[in-house]
């Protein structure tokens, strides 16, 4: 322990075991409960730091559970003696956590400006004293030498949503210049038709120019062509990834205007860090990899300049040859170090730090491609979508959960939260071909706070699953809008968020997806409830006497089950919902 700084309700305790290291901490700003702290850290020469670590601990008052970005089910408090610390990295979650009260206020919120290089963060109870035991570590990975290093700490004390808190922490990191978020194209936020889960990798043209002009029909304005594009091998490996040749397709460029006939805009599937044994990069950059060892292929080691650019050129060539709209680049978080991965800027590596490496590459990536198409979309996924993957990537995808719908529900409202108007994608909606219509319904209506990707067959589906299909996608269009601009509070993180709103104006969208009491607190000249379980009625408690409302109700398929006027007294209220329905409330 080498000082301690008194902070706002806590004290900040310095540890760092190289003490020729020099650490600052200076308030910069007190505000309503927001605190902001300049942290600075100095060496007389460069040096590889051991880590320092900022420790503060708060009482364990009213606290209800810990958020953080990608712990999906799992936000609960944590012992000190339990699990791993948090990894932030440009590529890993993001450098906040939240806790969070019993009435879903913010308790506390701490975050670090620095979001592409590693830290290690944690707020975990100890059961000795009651308090909550925070910290961040920076340098826990020997990424580089370094002499002076710079960073921000915000704490947020405010009694407000903590989705509120999370929300302004997003707007605070895009102040930052190296954290500017790209333009996001407006296709970015439109519903998606995606290859993976239907097709996998046995791709075949005509049954996707089918597909594509069914699923424009319905409303989808994009396709994402995933896996097995670039090769014949249908064996769910990457041995033949790195060259990126259309293998499969060899006349690509007609393929994606065929696509583009139908109404869709196309993107293709990169996974960037592979270079896989049977290509021929895989001999051309042979010694310029993270690792060999890797369970799936060797991984490019960005700090090559050379490296670099062959990735570049892969995506330049291909919006330029082919006439693109968009990329999903994936695996980006295997961009790391392996315990074979040599260290330093030498021997022909011009960064020292991986991070810094892939933050120089996809900066190049998106400023060329947008210099040729300035509308394109790149599409990231979890756990790479933290502040710092949105000055590449306009969409943010949920990591992929096939076949369940809760936990897409709580993965779109965790990125949301943290992505500003960086478009929040669902993972691609898929089911047995023989579900109960209400049932596969349940994969749309749990996504309706993010954009849909849909990945069915619709060839093959039955003319109800597609009349659900089309009900919900052509409802999610004519409600973007306030779906996806409009103020969004999801409730309950440690139930999986069972009821999610959204409100723009006077108007609001909730979803209820467990047997709740749906709370209407002010009036709306439009109130929609989405019925997202399997049970016959909506419960709602007004609380005041708001008029009266021309009711509509519809089931699954979009047919009209009840259209009448209905008086939104104070008191409860129960309403007949079909499953999987919604009611659609317009004031008188």
């Amino acid at each position: 322990m080498n000082s301690t700084s008194t902070f706002p309700a806590v004290q900040i305790q310095v540890d760092k075991d190289d003490q020729h290291l020099d650490v600052s901490i200076i308030e910069s700003s007190a505000s309503n409960g927001i605190y902001l702290y300049d942290i600075e850290i100095n060496s007389e020469e460069a040096i590889f730091p051991k880590p320092v670590t900022l420790r503060w601990k708060i009482p364990g008052l009213n606290v209800k559970g810990v958020w953080k970005p990608t712990t999906d089910f799992a936000k609960r408090i944590q012992a000190d003696w339990e699990l791993d610390h948090m990894e932030s990295r440009i590529s890993i979650d993001a450098p906040v956590i939240t806790l969070f009260a019993n009435d879903d206020t913010n308790m506390m919120t701490f975050a670090c400006s620095n979001a592409i290089n590693t830290l290690e963060l944690n707020a975990r109870l100890r059961e000795e004293d009651n308090h909550f035991y925070c910290h961040v570590t920076f340098f826990s990975e020997q990424e580089r030498a370094i002499q002076n290093f710079k960073s921000q700490l915000r704490f947020d004390f405010r009694t407000l949503p903590f989705s509120n808190s999370l929300q302004e922490v997003s707007k605070w990191w895009e102040t930052f210049d190296e954290l500017k978020p790209t333009p996001v194209p407006s296709i970015a936020k439109k519903p998606v038709y995606s290859t993976w889960y239907q097709f996998h990798q046995n791709l075949d043209e005509q049954e996707l120019i089918s597909e594509c002009k069914l699923a424009s029909d319905i409303g989808y304005e994009a396709i994402i062509i995933d896996d097995g594009w670039q090769t014949k091998d249908t064996n769910r490996g990457y041995d033949y990834t790195g060259d990126w040749q259309p293998d499969r397709f060899p006349e690509m460029a007609d393929l994606i205007k065929n696509i583009q006939d139908t109404g869709m805009k196309a993107a293709l599937w990169y996974s960037v860090p592979f270079c896989g044994e049977k290509s021929k990069a895989y001999h051309k950059f042979k010694g310029k990899f993270l690792t060999e060892n890797h369970r799936w292929a060797p991984v490019f080691d960005p700090r090559y300049p050379e490296v670099r650019e062959h990735l570049i050129s892969l995506y330049v060539k291909a919006l330029k040859e082919w006439n693109l709209d968009g990329f999903k680049l994936d695996f980006i978080d295997d961009f790391h170090f392996y315990a074979e991965t040599p260290l330093g800027a030498e021997n022909g590596r011009d960064f020292g730090s991986i991070n810094e490496a892939v933050d120089q590459l996809l900066t190049d990536v998106i400023i060329k491609l947008r210099a040729i198409k300035p509308d394109v979309f790149v599409e990231f996924r979890q756990k790479y979508t933290g502040p710092a993957m949105r000055k590449y990537g306009n969409m943010f995808r949920a990591f992929d959960c096939p076949g369940d719908g809760v936990m897409n529900r709580v993965r779109i409202a965790d990125i949301r939260m943290l992505c500003g108007n960086t478009a929040v994608h669902s993972d691609m909606v898929t089911w047995h071909a023989d579900e109960k219509v209400e049932v596969a319904a349940l994969q749309l209506i749990n996504t309706l706070f993010g954009v849909p990707q849909l990945s069915v067959m619709l060839q093959e589906t039955s003319e109800e699953h597609k009349a659900m299909i089309a009900f919900y996608t052509k409802y999610w269009n004519e409600n973007s809008d306030t779906l996806m601009n409009g103020y969004f509070v999801p409730s309950k993180p440690l139930a999986n968020y069972p009821t999610q709103r959204v409100v723009k104006n006077d108007a609001i969208i909730i979803g209820v997806y467990e047997d709740l009491v749906t709370n209407i607190d002010a009036v709306n000249s439009s109130i929609h409830i989405h019925n997202g379980q399997i049970s016959e009625t909506l419960v709602i408690r007004n609380k005041e006497d708001f008029g009266e409302y021309a009711c509509t109700v519809y089931n699954c398929k979009g047919e009209i089950i009840l259209n009448t006027m209905i008086s939104f007294d104070k008191g409860l209220l129960e309403i007949a919902v079909p499953p999987c329905g919604i009611l659609i409330a317009e004031k008188a």
